[in-house]
């Protein structure tokens, strides 16, 4: 087991159950932003989470939402919030360098439609988050805050990692493979992948069809506000129904039945994942809720079976996806790209748009046949990675339990309630597409059940 390199334990920020007093006078915004930054002080120089901070907007903005809730007029729930922004999302005052030497410093002067959506919701941006390569593979240098010698995860290193430590009560991720439940595994915090088109992408650069704008928080119900208050500014997708449910986070629902999705991660697992997952399962068994396996379900084992591959699957359809713009970036400068971009945009030369088409029926048969499942069970469950974050901050860690559910276009939520090597290991709880505030109730009396 390796020592962690860090001996102050990392502590989330919540924010919504600040507000009240702010009706009433006591505590404002302005001095909410101030304790986040002054651990923004504390940690930014050992974990490395931003890219681009926006200090002297962010107060001004503080202090204007201060006004707003001393007059009772805040613009939402989450007016005041300190939020930070993963560097593939524009914003109008800081760069987006989507994680790429190609783009240092680059500026498109207008916010991604989430980021409008924020704004307009009195969220305060503080800045932008570290991201990786393109939202892709190559690590950015952040450390994960338990263990400075650790990954935090990725391709939302940043955001999980300002939030993990109290920077931010809440920040934007995006996911393709696993880049939001799994940096939020790896950190203790809570992730949130909507359904596929769950939350408008317009102005962010993961355009990929399997890509989903979600939060990173440090709570259910602030995972939950986050996506609302952009949803219904914003919407989802064009052609998409987008993100919908209350006004506040669902309450918590007892599920009558569970499918447990092993995935191909469990035979990654670690010994200590294991056990902590088959501790979680008997708990749940006991309070009364079944539970379906691939031993003992058809539908599972025929979903288990669909989703065997689903890495490699995914990573094919993302290739094809990324041909363009990688072209177009090799054109302008090949060597101010990684290796493992200049891979994919190979591999999606060799592509024919048949063998695109047929990926996609093959997506789509599986999605059917997880889509059966909703007929029998209220939720599917799992680890949300085979293991605590992995030592070296080189890479991002292991996707394989988390990929099925971008691969579906299913929502999921990694709930910091598992522990492997005394470090967070999330429990990961999917849900059905465009059900998503079925799954946060269910989520919702999962972290009750289970501490």
């Amino acid at each position: 087991m390796h020592a962690p390199d860090t001996v102050t334990r990392p502590t989330m920020r919540p924010y919504l159950g600040e507000t009240a007093g702010y009706r009433s006078g006591k505590g404002n915004p302005r001095d909410f932003l101030e304790r986040c930054l002054a651990d923004l002080d504390a940690w930014e120089p050992k974990i490395g989470a931003f890219v681009t901070l926006s200090l002297d907007a962010a107060r001004a903005a503080a202090d204007a939402s201060s006004a707003r809730w001393r007059d009772g007029k805040p613009l939402s729930p989450i007016d005041g919030m300190p939020v930070g922004i993963k560097d593939i999302i524009e914003t109008f005052d800081m760069p987006t360098e989507q994680g790429s030497p190609l783009f240092v410093g680059y500026r498109t002067g207008r916010d991604a439609a989430s980021v409008a959506a924020l704004r307009e919701a009195g969220a305060v941006i503080v800045g932008k988050t570290v991201t990786t390569e393109f939202a892709a593979t190559v690590a950015r240098g952040t450390r994960n805050p338990w263990d400075l010698a650790r990954t935090p995860g990725g391709s939302s290193s940043g955001s999980a990692a300002a939030v993990a430590v109290g920077i931010l009560p809440a920040a934007l991720g995006t996911q393709v493979i696993g880049s939001t439940i799994r940096p939020a595994s790896y950190c203790g915090c809570y992730g949130f992948k909507p359904s596929v088109g769950g939350i408008n992408r317009g102005g962010a650069y993961d355009y990929l069809s399997q890509s989903c704008t979600g939060t990173i928080a440090a709570s259910l119900a602030e995972a939950w506000q986050v996506a609302y208050e952009i949803a219904i500014r914003a919407g989802g997708d064009p052609g998409y129904p987008g993100f919908a449910g209350p006004s506040s986070a669902p309450k918590a629902q007892k599920p009558r039945k569970l499918a447990v999705i092993e995935t191909a991660g469990w035979a990654l697992a670690s010994a200590g994942a294991k056990q902590a997952m088959t501790d979680a399962l008997k708990r749940i068994a006991a309070s009364g809720v079944a539970i379906a396996t691939r031993e003992n379900d058809r539908k599972v084992a025929a979903v288990e079976a669909a989703i065997a591959q689903a890495r490699k699957l995914s990573a094919d359809i993302n290739a094809w996806e990324g041909r363009w713009p990688l072209n177009t970036y090799r054109a302008l400068d090949a060597s101010k790209l990684s290796g493992p971009a200049l891979e994919r945009l190979k591999q999606a030369e060799g592509m024919t748009p048949d063998e695109y088409r047929a990926l996609l029926r093959g997506r789509a048969q599986a999605r059917a046949l997880y889509a059966e499942l909703a007929a029998d069970v209220d939720a599917t469950v799992g680890l949300s990675a085979p293991a605590a974050a992995p030592v070296g901050i080189g890479s991002t860690g292991e996707p394989a339990s988390t990929v099925h559910t971008s691969y579906l276009g299913i929502p999921a939520i990694s709930l910091p309630v598992l522990r492997d090597e005394g470090l967070p290991l999330g429990l990961q709880v999917a849900g059905f597409i465009d059900r998503d505030a079925d799954l946060f109730a269910v989520a919702a009396w999962m972290e009750s059940a289970l501490g």
